[in-house]
């Protein structure tokens, strides 16, 4: 339809020049001494269009012909892209389905389009280090720093890949440094931050970095409470060579881990070690007011005062208290007798450590039970019954180390 307006309007445009044309009697002369040329002016006007026509074609033949290259180049550049981003696309599918040969090799293609090179080499790199090709890995990474728009993505590949040798360690936190003074603190970071200073030991960190991700619900409890058992179990005995440096680290634990068996066993063990001993009792009573554990009771046991202390008297009436709550748990049994004879309560440390061993059902609370007898009876001069007892603790050591080699 458009076609056929078109050939009208050039059907009217050459019917009204006809028309015009037949009315114009006027002409153009150019003169030049001695030459004159007379030319009709309807002449001249269309010779003048035709030149311009002419020209015009000129002109543009000349303009396309220079341009030329540069609409190869376009065009090549345009085809380099669209190629580039199908091997980019198969290097993240290779990738991804574990054929790392194959995804690098596509992220080497994928590289020579300027767009694309950044977001290759990352991925050349993850793949290299899947195949354990260090240098190649090395190689990329330096390559994907050329394009500071992915400076986030490189840092946190370079932090992974890294933080899966143990001998870069070092350079995996300078990564997770650089990261930090970026502003970078997104979840994935810090557990990895995380991950790595628990590989370095670095223990006071790992704590600051478990509560800032228990603060936005980003670790599992169960992996942040043993994270924080771990740290404590090994800051507290390094902390009980200076009584200071012991208060210090105990000021700084949350109520709630103070309650963990496992900190307040290490915690009253600690305080144990420089003297402290009432202190250490305190720990272990008020977590045994809140939370019944064996681990809190054998700690407590540990903590048993000198003879005649009013520590020692306090903490007996204690455990009557509890074993009248609890008249049948073997191991607060074994926590009474001990204590009763730290205070030469002969009779009550019999009772209680003969009733310990009978309702025994774990080997060890059976060989302490059997312990503790056999050092009673000793100090009261009964060696048959002391050698009774002595024997029947070695037996079942010896039963416990042959079990442990057998496996």
């Amino acid at each position: 339809m458009r076609f056929f307006l078109w050939i009208l309007t050039l059907f009217a445009a050459a019917i009204g020049l006809e028309v015009l044309a037949r009315f114009n009697p006027g002409n153009v002369v150019f003169f030049y001494p001695p030459y004159r040329v007379d030319l009709s002016l309807n002449f001249f006007t269309i010779a003048m269009v035709a030149l311009f026509a002419l020209m015009f074609v000129i002109i543009s033949t000349v303009r396309t012909t220079l341009a030329m290259p540069a609409r190869v180049e376009r065009y090549r550049a345009a085809r380099q892209l669209r190629e580039s981003g199908r091997a980019l696309q198969e290097a993240l599918k290779a990738y991804l389905e574990g054929r790392f040969g194959r995804a690098e090799k596509s992220a080497t293609r994928a590289s020579l389009a300027p767009e694309y090179a950044g977001l290759a080499a990352l991925i050349g790199a993850r793949s290299a280090h899947r195949l354990q090709q260090n240098r190649r890995r090395d190689e990329w990474l330096t390559a994907a720093a050329r394009d500071s728009t992915l400076r986030t993505a490189r840092l946190m590949t370079v932090a992974e890949l890294l933080a899966e040798d143990n001998r870069q360690i070092d350079d995996a936190l300078a990564a997770i440094a650089e990261l930090n003074s970026l502003g970078i603190k997104h979840a994935e970071a810090l557990r990895l931050a995380l991950r790595l200073h628990q590989s370095a030991r670095n223990w006071p960190e790992v704590l600051r970095l478990v509560r800032l991700l228990d603060k936005h619900d980003a670790l599992h409890p169960t992996l942040s409470r043993r994270l924080r058992d771990m740290a404590y179990e090994a800051l507290l005995p390094v902390a009980a060579e200076d009584p200071e440096a012991l208060n210090k680290l105990w000021a700084t634990i949350p109520a709630a881990d103070r309650m963990s068996p496992g900190i307040a066993a290490m915690a009253a063990n600690a305080f144990m070690k420089i003297g402290r001993q009432q202190e250490a009792v305190d720990i272990i009573e008020k977590v045994l007011a809140v939370q019944w554990d064996a681990r809190h009771l054998r700690a407590y046991r540990h903590c048993a005062a000198p003879e005649g202390s009013a520590t020692l008297l306090a903490q007996i009436e204690n455990g009557e208290r509890w074993l009248r709550e609890r008249p049948n748990d073997p191991e607060l049994l074994l926590v009474l007798g001990a204590l009763c004879l730290n205070q030469k309560l002969w009779g009550k440390a019999q009772r209680h450590l003969e009733q310990a061993l009978a309702g025994a059902a774990e080997r060890a609370v059976a060989q302490e039970a059997h312990l503790r007898l056999a050092q009673m009876h000793e100090a009261l001069n009964q060696s048959e019954a002391a050698a009774v007892h002595f024997r029947q603790c070695a037996l079942s050591t010896q039963q416990d180390n042959a079990r442990s080699l057998s496996r």
